[in-house]
């Protein structure tokens, strides 16, 4: 098991930085760099201290010569400097991590826990006005982009409730009810999409589990339908619901760039939006590190989680 844990990490480590050479890259490729955005937006800058800049921001190097720098300096922990603010990525970075990995865990519960749910009743209740129901609000679910829920929730509370949440962020310790108010409604648009996704999931692998040979021995010594629902079913249906649930914590995460801006949370993803805009390479590639790493991370959590749920897989030498 340790073996394997290490090799999925090797491979994730490869998997992070093909992510960065190719994010390092493609940022150079897109039209303009911070200096030609600063000079569109009416910024005073003559010819001379735009070349100027470009030398003290590296950019009149070769690309290849600006990412082996920005690697030498990675590998150190200086993820550089922002080319807006000058402010250390670093710090800028620590700072809005708590805010974005809280409101990815928010939006990862309300799926789990309600998708899990409504799949488990949807197959108990099978071909019943319930089924119907849970399986038709799954489709819809599966069927909007997190963005468009979140328009129309924003819509609808500010024309029906004349209400909306906060604009100005602010953290737990400084105000609980508005920071309550705040997470809630982004929290619940990004977890739409996955929370339907696994009530289709586990109502199909619940169904599946329901149905077998094993489920008929265990009703046949008499045990309460409640037990061989939760206890044995559910154990059984688990292992393709774990598969989707890691990839959904990722996609949650990455739905966060866009939820963030929407409703002015001051988070990795709304500093990743404003540095892709601005050009702001140091912070644009920590950020997408940052993303990428957490995802390797559940993927390799995920597949560790299988031998704990099911006895009989074992990782052996010859397995990747």
């Amino acid at each position: 098991m340790i073996e394997y844990a290490l090799r999925r990490l090797g491979y994730g480590v490869m998997v992070i930085l093909l992510v960065t050479v190719l994010v390092f890259l493609l940022m150079r490729l897109l039209p303009g760099d911070v200096v030609a955005i600063l000079m569109q937006n009416g910024a005073n800058v003559t010819a001379e201290q735009a070349r100027r800049m470009e030398a003290e921001f590296g950019l009149d190097d070769p690309v290849w010569v600006q990412f082996t720098d920005w690697l030498a300096h990675a590998v150190r922990g200086d993820l550089g400097r922002s080319f807006y603010t000058d402010e250390p990525v670093t710090g800028m970075f620590a700072e809005r991590v708590p805010v974005t990995l809280e409101l990815t865990l928010l939006s990862f519960a309300v799926a789990t826990v309600v998708g899990i749910a409504f799949g488990v009743v949807s197959a108990v209740k099978r071909g019943r006005s319930v089924d119907a129901a849970v399986r038709i609000t799954a489709v819809a679910g599966l069927s909007v982009p997190n963005f468009v829920v979140a328009t129309l929730f924003l819509t609808f509370f500010a024309l029906w409730f004349s209400w909306s949440p906060p604009l100005v962020y602010k953290g737990p310790t400084e105000d609980l009810r508005s920071h309550l108010e705040q997470m809630a409604m982004p929290a619940i648009a990004l977890g739409i999409a996955s929370l339907a996704g696994l009530t289709r999931l586990t109502r199909s692998a619940m169904l599946e589990a329901l149905g077998s040979n094993f489920i008929r021995a265990v009703r046949a010594r008499g045990v309460r339908e409640s037990v061989v629902h939760v206890k044995h079913a559910l154990r059984n249906a688990s292992i393709p619901v774990l598969t989707l649930v890691g990839g959904y914590l990722a996609t949650i995460l990455g739905g966060t760039v866009i939820l963030e801006s929407m409703f002015s949370i001051d988070g990795t993803g709304q500093l990743l939006y404003k540095a892709v805009q601005q050009r702001d390479y140091p912070v644009v590639v920590s950020c997408t590190i940052f993303y990428a790493a957490v995802y390797v991370f559940v993927i390799v959590l995920v597949d560790l989680m299988y031998a704990v749920l099911d006895p009989r897989i074992r990782y052996g030498r010859s397995k990747a």
